[in-house]
C-alpha cells in the first residue's frame, strides 16, 4: 500500500492537474483523473476477479458433466466422476482465494485512496485565497470532503470487480453451452435480449428527466429551508399560510412530475423485471429443451447444463443495472471533487522577506473577480503607521473588497500592495498574518473549545495570555459562565450570541497582536448591550495599531486620520472629517442626511 499512497500523494502536488483552469471537467474525465494513480492496482484486482469468476463457473459445469457421467448408459465411470468432482472442489477453492484477494486489494486501496483524496482536498483548500470561502457554503466543502469522497467507495471497492465478473461469467457459460448444443444456447439467451430491449426503452431520455427531477427536488429543498428559516418572521406578519402554501405547491409539483415520469414506465419496468428473472429464464430454457428432446434433436441429459447455467445470462445484467445509480453518484461526486482540486491557489513566497515597518501602500491597484469587470480601479492609498483610515461609500462601491485585499483574500489584478516596502505577494503567509489581523462582521468560530478558538493565531499561548485577551475583549466573565469554562466546545456546550462570538474573535485578534488591523465595523448589527461591550473591546484592540476600517456609521470614524469615499470602485474623495465637510461632496451629503435625521449615524449606503 506504500506505493499507492505515494502515487496518490504525487497526484496532489501542484502541476499534476490534467485540466486547465476554467475548463469544466466532464464526469468520465473527472473519474479517470482521480483514479489514475491507482489504475494499475484496479487492473490487477480485476484480473484476480476474472480468475475468480472463471473458477466460479466451473462448479456449475461440474454438475452438468457429473449428470452426464451418472446418467450415461452402462456402468458409471467412477474415476472420471472423481476427477470431475475434485475439479469442482479445486475451482471453489480458487474462486474463494482470488475473490478474497481481489476484494482485499480494492478495499485496502480504497482506504488509502480516500485518505489521500481528503488530504488533497484539505491541502488545496488550505492554499486557496481566503475569498474563495466567501463564495461557498461550509456545507458544500463538507460534502466534497466527506460525502463525495465516500460516494467513490462503491466505484473503487466494488464496481469494477462486479463489472469484470458480470462479463466473464456469462461469456464462459456461453462458450460451454455452445459446445454442448448451440441451438438450445440461442434459446437460452432470448430472455437476456428481451430484457436489454425493454431496459433500453425504460432508460430512454433518462438523463434529461433526471436533471428535471433534481431541479424539482432542489426547488422543494429551497422552499422547505425558506419556510423553516423564515417561520418566525412570516408568523409575525400573519403570512404563515402563504409561506406554507409555497412549500406545499413545490411539493405537489415535484410529486406530479415524479408520478408522471414513473407512471409511464411502470409497465415497462415490470416487464423488464419479469423477463430478466431466473424463473422466466428457466421456463424458456425448459420449454425449448422439451421441444428439442421430444423431436430427438438432443439427449435429455444434455439439457441439464442449460437448466444450471442458462440462468447466468440475466443475473449479471441485473447487477449492472442496479449498480448504475451508485456509479452515476460516483461520477457526480468526482466532478465536484475535481472542481475543488482545480480551485486556483494563492501563490506563496518561499523567501524570508521582512517588512521594514508597518506602512501600507496601495499602488495603482485594480481588481476583478472574473477578469472581465473591474470592481476596483487605480486605487492609490497609503496607511501610515499608527493611523486610522476609514473607507466610506454606498453598497457595492468596493469598500469590503479593498479592505480584504490587504490580508490577501484575493490577489490584485493590476498594481501592487506593499507592506513595509515589500509586496505582500513576496511575504510568507506566516509573516503577513503576523503583521496583519482582521475582524469582520461575519464571525467564524471553529467547532473547538473557546480556548482553542482564541488561541488560533498563537496555538502555544499560555492560559494567562488567553484569559488576558478575553478580559480585554470583555468576554472573560461570559466564558466562565459556560459549563466547562474555556474548555467548552463552541456549538456543543458553548452557545454564544452574535455579539459574544464577535468578542471571542476580537480576543483572538488581541492575542495575535498584529500591528495592522483590518476592521469591518463589528457593531453595525449588534444590540445596544452587545454594542457597548464590543466598542470597549475594540478600543483595547485598536490602540496603537495601524487601522483600516470599513465604516458603516459615520459617527464612529469622525476622528479618523483620513477618510476615503469610494464609488464605483474608485476613491472619489479623500481627507479628514472636517476637510470632507468643507468640500461639500458625497461625504458631506451623507453626514447631512444623518444630522437631519437627528444623529450622524446613518449607514453609508445611500
Amino acid at each position: 500500500m506504500t506505493q499507492t499512497t505515494e502515487a496518490l500523494s504525487d497526484a496532489a502536488r501542484p502541476g499534476t492537474a490534467r485540466q486547465s483552469r476554467g475548463k469544466a471537467a466532464g464526469p468520465v474525465s473527472a473519474v479517470g483523473r482521480l483514479l489514475s494513480p491507482i489504475r494499475h492496482i484496479l487492473i490487477s484486482a480485476c484480473l484476480l476477479q476474472v480468475i475468480s469468476a472463471a473458477a466460479g463457473v466451473i462448479p456449475f459445469i461440474v454438475v452438468g458433466e457429473l449428470a452426464r457421467v451418472f446418467l450415461a448408459e452402462g456402468p458409471i465411470d467412477t474415476a472420471r466422476a472423481w476427477i470431475i468432482a475434485w475439479a469442482g472442489v479445486g475451482a471453489l477453492v480458487v474462486r474463494l482465494f482470488f475473490q478474497m484477494a481481489a476484494g482485499a486489494l480494492t478495499h485496502f486501496t480504497d482506504v488509502d485512496f480516500q485518505l489521500s483524496l481528503r488530504r488533497q482536498i484539505v491541502d488545496r483548500i488550505g492554499r486557496v485565497p481566503l475569498g474563495w470561502f466567501t463564495e461557498r457554503q461550509a456545507g458544500q466543502i463538507k460534502k466534497a470532503l466527506q460525502d463525495d469522497v465516500a460516494d467513490l467507495h462503491h466505484l473503487v471497492g466494488h464496481a469494477y470487480l462486479n463489472l469484470s465478473a458480470a462479463i466473464v461469467t456469462p461469456v464462459i457459460a456461453l462458450g460451454y453451452l455452445l459446445w454442448v448444443d448451440w441451438r438450445l444456447t440461442l434459446v437460452s439467451v432470448v430472455p437476456l435480449l428481451m430484457g436489454m430491449a425493454l431496459y433500453a426503452v425504460q432508460m430512454r431520455g433518462y438523463g434529461e428527466k433526471m436533471q428535471a427531477y433534481n431541479a424539482a427536488l432542489g426547488r422543494v429543498n429551497a422552499a422547505s429551508v425558506e419556510f423553516v428559516q423564515g417561520i418566525a418572521v412570516v408568523k409575525t406578519f400573519g403570512q404563515a399560510q402563504k409561506s406554507y402554501g409555497r412549500f406545499l405547491e413545490e411539493t405537489n409539483r415535484f410529486m406530479e412530475y415524479f408520478w408522471n415520469w414513473v407512471r409511464g414506465l411502470l409497465h415497462v419496468a415490470a416487464a423488464t423485471e419479469i423477463v430478466l428473472s431466473p424463473v422466466f429464464s428457466l421456463v424458456i430454457i425448459l420449454a425449448g429443451a422439451t421441444v428439442f428432446v421430444a423431436n430427438g434433436w438432443m439427449a435429455a441429459v444434455d439439457t441439464i447444463p442449460f437448466a444450471v447455467l442458462g440462468l447466468s445470462f440475466t443475473a449479471p445484467f441485473l447487477t449492472m443495472a442496479f449498480a448504475q445509480h451508485q456509479t452515476m453518484m460516483a461520477k457526480d461526486a468526482a466532478e465536484r471533487i475535481v472542481a475543488i482540486l482545480d480551485a486556483p491557489i494563492l501563490p506563496q513566497s518561499e523567501g524570508q522577506h521582512d517588512p521594514r515597518d508597518t506602512q501600507v501602500e496601495f499602488q495603482d491597484v485594480t481588481f476583478s473577480y472574473d477578469d472581465r469587470t473591474n470592481v476596483l480601479r487605480n486605487i492609490r492609498l497609503t496607511l501610515a503607521p499608527g493611523t486610522v483610515t476609514a473607507l466610506v461609500g454606498p453598497s457595492g462601491s468596493g469598500k469590503s473588497t479593498l479592505a480584504k485585499l490587504l490580508p490577501r483574500f484575493w490577489d490584485v489584478s493590476e498594481g501592487r500592495i506593499l507592506l513595509g516596502g515589500v509586496p505582500i505577494q513576496d511575504l510568507p503567509a506566516e509573516t503577513l498574518y503576523r503583521h496583519v489581523g482582521f475582524v469582520f462582521q461575519d464571525v467564524q468560530l471553529l467547532r473547538a473549545s473557546v480556548r482553542e478558538n482564541i488561541a488560533l493565531a498563537r496555538p502555544g499561548a499560555s492560559a494567562d495570555d488567553i484569559e488576558s485577551a478575553a478580559k480585554a475583549a470583555q468576554i472573560h466573565e461570559r466564558i466562565l459562565e459556560l459549563p466547562h469554562g474555556y474548555d467548552s466546545i463552541v456549538g456543543v456546550d458553548a452557545r454564544l450570541s452574535g455579539g459574544e462570538a464577535q468578542r471571542v474573535s476580537i480576543a483572538r485578534a488581541i492575542l495575535a497582536d498584529a500591528p495592522i488591523l483590518v476592521l469591518d465595523e463589528a457593531t453595525a448589527f449588534a444590540d445596544p448591550e452587545s454594542e457597548a461591550a464590543i466598542q470597549d473591546a475594540l478600543a483595547e484592540l485598536v490602540a496603537g495599531r495601524t487601522l483600516l476600517v470599513i465604516a458603516h456609521r459615520l459617527r464612529t470614524i469622525a476622528d479618523a486620520d483620513q477618510i476615503c469615499v469610494l464609488q464605483d470602485g474608485e476613491i472619489i474623495e479623500r481627507g479628514t472629517h472636517a476637510e470632507l465637510l468643507n468640500i461639500g461632496g458625497t461625504y458631506a451629503h451623507l453626514w447631512a442626511v444623518g444630522e437631519n435625521m437627528g444623529h450622524p449615524d446613518v449607514e453609508a449606503k445611500t
